[in-house]
């Protein structure tokens, strides 16, 4: 999710500053680095992850595939797509090592409905009925909001088990992954807003029924309104917001109000051409 993407969306600089008010607050989710691994240079040059005590950390995924990754972050935070549903991040495996092992991951979202996706799940029956014969339903999207995040979470636990920290067969990740899911006006969505919240409901009740660390949304004001109709069904889950530019104006966003309605536990902008992370 870079951050040079968000910011090129018309008038986004003024929407990130007008988040809608908080309804509810969900506690917030411990991030921490890999302890284990300071000080400590991988043959391929990699750096893990470097708990610090501060509050800035860092996010990457298959943009920065060929080049040298943040170094001594306090965490790290890791695209688990290549920018779409569907999608596997080329250097995952490599990532999740620099991340350590309280690596978080995101997930891109969408919502193209069945006359666009390959994927779609006309007549699958669980965790919802998606009729063959009327697909384009609340249950369908719902059903395919799931699958988006089983896939997802099957290409984390195929990383884990490729280097070694999962034994072959696994079904689950060796940790409990904090899992962002990554909502954003770039990947396609459909005009009824129903059917994309309807979406996200099925990735993260995916995400929550393999007891994941926990679940948020990445967004912006601006974005998750066009994409959900600003809805306050996630009012219990965190935020990550995007749009900020400098550390200042991150710290900033802390203190404002939730896109969800729910808490702000992190806040991104750029620092030395990467995506940084404060820690609110």
């Amino acid at each position: 999710m870079p951050l040079s993407r968000l910011l090129a969306l018309p008038v986004l600089a003024l929407a990130v500053l007008a988040f809608p008010s908080v309804v509810a607050a969900a506690p917030p989710i411990s991030v921490q680095g890999d302890r284990s691994a300071n000080n400590r240079t991988l043959p391929d040059g990699t750096v893990p992850v470097r708990s610090t005590g501060t509050g800035i950390g860092y996010d990457i995924s298959y943009p920065q595939c060929g080049s040298a990754f943040p170094r001594n972050p306090a965490f790290g935070i890791v695209g688990v797509n290549a920018g779409i549903v569907f999608s596997a991040n080329p250097c995952l495996a490599r990532q999740l090592t620099w991340a350590g092992t309280n690596a978080q991951l995101y997930a891109n979202t969408g919502n193209p409905g069945p006359q666009l996706s390959t994927h779609w799940p006309t007549g699958q029956s669980t965790p919802r009925v998606c009729s063959a014969s009327n697909p384009d339903t609340a249950d369908c999207a719902y059903d395919y909001g799931w699958n988006t995040a089983a896939d997802s979470y099957r290409k984390a636990v195929d990383a884990y088990v490729s280097l070694g920290r999962a034994p072959q067969g696994a079904t689950r990740t060796p940790t409990a992954n904090t899992w962002w899911l990554d909502v954003e006006t770039g990947n396609s969505w459909r005009s009824a807003d129903g059917l994309n919240v309807a979406v996200l409901q099925g990735a993260v009740a995916y995400l929550e029924s393999v007891d994941v660390g926990g679940v948020g949304f990445y967004s912006t004001a601006y974005q998750w309104g066009q994409i959900t109709g600003s809805s306050r069904t996630f009012a219990t889950y965190p935020s990550w917001h995007a749009g900020a530019q400098t550390l200042h104006t991150a710290k900033r966003f802390c203190s404002g109000s939730s896109f969800t309605g729910g808490q702000i536990v992190l806040t991104q902008y750029i620092a030395s051409g990467f995506d940084a992370d404060y820690r609110c």
